[in-house]
């Protein structure tokens, strides 16, 4: 097949792709319903499963839909009798505030700065002073919104020595940033196929304890179609998922798992750092700031402040970039006006490089240069 046109996506994922990622989906027509398939599904969910855990111990449930899918599915499904406490420090947090309030659920949020590492001591007592039982506390690993790592090791032993179960959204970490799930106390983990795992948008998954799986028989399901026990058991049972799956997406997912297994995660991490330190030391010398510091970013998406220049536009820096075929991204969390450059996907560091020297000769056409 003749190479596909290449394009820089600086966006938060869905990411650039390897030809041999797109082209994985180009496969004779298929019936999903065939053993071949099922084997297929059953492959990268085992796959999938030893990026963050023993397989013995965790499973990985395939959805049709994008990241927000895997979320909701946990947060609808695991969430019994008990209060659900999220912590919000972003755009992200706060949409799984949003979600918990849509099907009415015990929920308590903990605010803490989108910027800023969440205050461990602050967070230990607004649970201990909280009313009710918490079984269950949600927060994001990598702050989409901002670039913010948030800490789940720390997190995760505070909830241990309450026997509170831990809720991960590592849409934006899983397959880059390093997880270990029984390390790091995670009992659900949602992740898409798309940003770090570099596949095709389409397929989001749960990763979960196999004794948390099981205990969600004994709780009514809130969600049909995202129903986190029904689609777990159907598959143990049949070797499909229950509805009709994005047969080509997963074709594609397959094929970026071998990619990422030949790179390794660690090593994928450090291709995205350097790519990182490359570009953060390009808007140092622009004069431009990003939100959040150093120490406490994740190296995978970064929020920009926008400059101060009355001639500046995003829409219009964007338009410019795609007739470069590059595309960046809008801001999200409101409190200060930024765009945002995600370093992941099939890109290395003379993408990174280029990118800044048109960011550099756009200000500078338009008189924003410091």
């Amino acid at each position: 097949m003749q190479p596909v046109k290449r394009k820089i996506l600086l966006n938060p994922g869905p990411a650039t792709t390897t030809d041999s990622v797109k082209f994985a989906q180009v496969v004779p027509d298929i019936c999903p319903r065939e053993e071949e398939f099922g084997k297929v599904m059953k492959d990268v969910t085992e796959r999938i499963t030893k990026f963050a855990g023993d397989p013995e111990k965790y499973t990985t449930v395939l959805f049709g839909g994008s990241g927000t899918a895997a979320v909701e599915a946990i947060i609808s499904s695991a969430v019994g009798k008990g209060k659900l406490f999220i912590i919000n420090n972003g755009a992200y947090g706060k949409r799984m505030c949003e979600i918990a309030e849509v099907y009415g659920l015990e929920m308590e949020e903990f605010k803490s700065p989108s910027d800023q590492p969440v205050n461990m001591e602050k967070l230990e007592a607004a649970i201990d002073r909280s009313a009710g039982e918490i079984t269950h506390l949600a927060v994001v690993h990598c702050e989409t919104s901002t670039g913010l790592l948030n800490d789940i090791k720390a997190i995760g032993q505070v909830c241990r020595q309450r026997r509170t179960k831990l809720i991960v959204d590592a849409m934006s970490s899983f397959g880059a940033v390093p997880v270990d799930m029984k390390e790091m106390n995670i009992s659900f983990l949602a992740a898409s196929s798309n940003k770090n795992l570099q596949g095709m948008a389409g397929a989001a998954f749960v990763i979960a304890e196999n004794t948390a799986l099981v205990e969600l028989n004994s709780i009514k399901p809130r969600n049909y179609y995202l129903s986190l026990f029904d689609q777990y058991s159907f598959f143990m049972e049949s070797g499909q998922m229950r509805f009709t799956p994005p047969v080509q997406t997963i074709y594609a997912l397959e094929q970026a798992i071998k990619e990422l297994e030949d790179e390794g995660i660690s090593n994928r991490y450090k291709r995205y750092s350097g790519m990182w330190e490359k570009l953060i030391s390009g808007l140092e010398e622009l004069g431009l700031t990003h939100q959040v510091s150093k120490e406490n970013h994740s190296r995978i998406v970064t929020a920009i402040i926008e400059p101060e220049c009355p001639a500046y536009s995003f829409q219009e820096m964007h338009a410019f970039f795609r007739k470069k075929d590059i595309t960046v991204y809008p801001g999200k969390t409101g409190e200060e006006n930024t765009f945002r450059i995600a370093n992941i996907g099939d890109l290395n560091e003379k993408d990174i490089e280029n990118f800044l020297i048109l960011l550099k000769s756009y200000f500078r056409v338009i008189g924003c240069q410091s």
